[in-house]
This record gives C-alpha cells, sequence and structure tokens, in this order.
C-alpha cells in the first residue's frame, strides 16, 4: 500500500479537493469531542475558498496531497518564516496540518506526510520543526513522540466558542 501512495505538491487548481479533503479530515478527527455548531462554523471559516486561496498563494506555506490511485486521502501543511502560526522563526518550519482520511489511519499515509515534511525543512537549512498538538489528539500526541517530538509550551485554540489546549512541540533537526 504505501509503496503506492504519492506525495505530491498541491497547486492552486486542486483548492475543491483540498477544501474537501480538509473539511472531511477535521471532521472525522475531532467532531464527536466538539459541538455540531462549533464544527460548521470552523470548517466554514478555515476551508473557505477565500482562506485557502490566499494560503495556496502564500510563498511561505505549502501544501501536498497523499494520492492514492489518483485519490486524494490525505494532506500536509507546512509554514515557514512570517507565515508560521506562531514562532516565526527563520531558522524553523511548521507543520500545520497533517491529516488522513480515516480509512487510511495505520497505513504510514501519515508517516509519508511526516517525511516529506522533514525532507523539506532539511532542504531550507531549518534548525528544527514545530507544531501544536491537541491535548486530547492522543494519536497525534503518539505519532510525534515516536517521532522524537518534545513538549516545549502549550496555547489556546479555539474552535468556535470553545477553548482548547495544544500542546507544543518541537524537534531538534541535524543536517
Amino acid at each position: 500500500m504505501a509503496e503506492n501512495i504519492i506525495i505530491r505538491k498541491i497547486s492552486l487548481g486542486e483548492i475543491d479537493q483540498l477544501k474537501e479533503i480538509g473539511q472531511e479530515t477535521f471532521y472525522e478527527t475531532f467532531s464527536e469531542f466538539n459541538s455540531e455548531e462549533n464544527m460548521k462554523a470552523y470548517l466554514e471559516k478555515q476551508f473557505s475558498y477565500q482562506k485557502l486561496t490566499a494560503e495556496l498563494a502564500d510563498e511561505n506555506s505549502e501544501f501536498y496531497f497523499a494520492t492514492l490511485k489518483d485519490e486524494v486521502i490525505g494532506y500536509l501543511k507546512i509554514n515557514f518564516g512570517q507565515s508560521q502560526t506562531e514562532l516565526k522563526d527563520d531558522k524553523a518550519l511548521e507543520i500545520e496540518r497533517i491529516y488522513v482520511s480515516k480509512e487510511f489511519h495505520g497505513k504510514k499515509v501519515g508517516q509519508l506526510l511526516y517525511d516529506k515534511a522533514i525532507e523539506i525543512a532539511k532542504e531550507k537549512n531549518a534548525e528544527y520543526v514545530w507544531l501544536g498538538v491537541w491535548e486530547k489528539n492522543l494519536r497525534a500526541l503518539s505519532f510525534y513522540k515516536k517521532n522524537g517530538f518534545i513538549e516545549f509550551d502549550k496555547h489556546i485554540f479555539k474552535l468556535g466558542d470553545d477553548e482548547q489546549t495544544d500542546y507544543m512541540m518541537k524537534l531538534k533537526l541535524t543536517n
């Protein structure tokens, strides 16, 4: 399975597929822990065509699809410099999102997307990679700890009217 998965950069012409996989995977990951109203508000705002177009046009952000037989099964969003959601450190790369369709969990898709992020971080001579993970997303926390990330801070993530705690984690790179 993993050998047939292709990781490739997304173009602006693929915004519909990005919106679809973005909303689908976020909903699958977080809907059971959040109200329907908060989920709906977040999905409409964060995955609007206007917001996605701006993010795709940002030279300091990149999106990648994981595809299997031309079907989008996951995606990655990374940020550099001033486009990072916090820190804004030129020596860092932020993994803002790695999401995989639920039916492909446990099939190494997330690892392939993660490996792509690390490869790009090294190409850009980043000293470290950082990200935020919701404290209740045990699957993601386990994944990043397995890959060597350590917690260094916390921040608040707002989902609708609900304030949630994210662990901020980082991985020092050796080039």
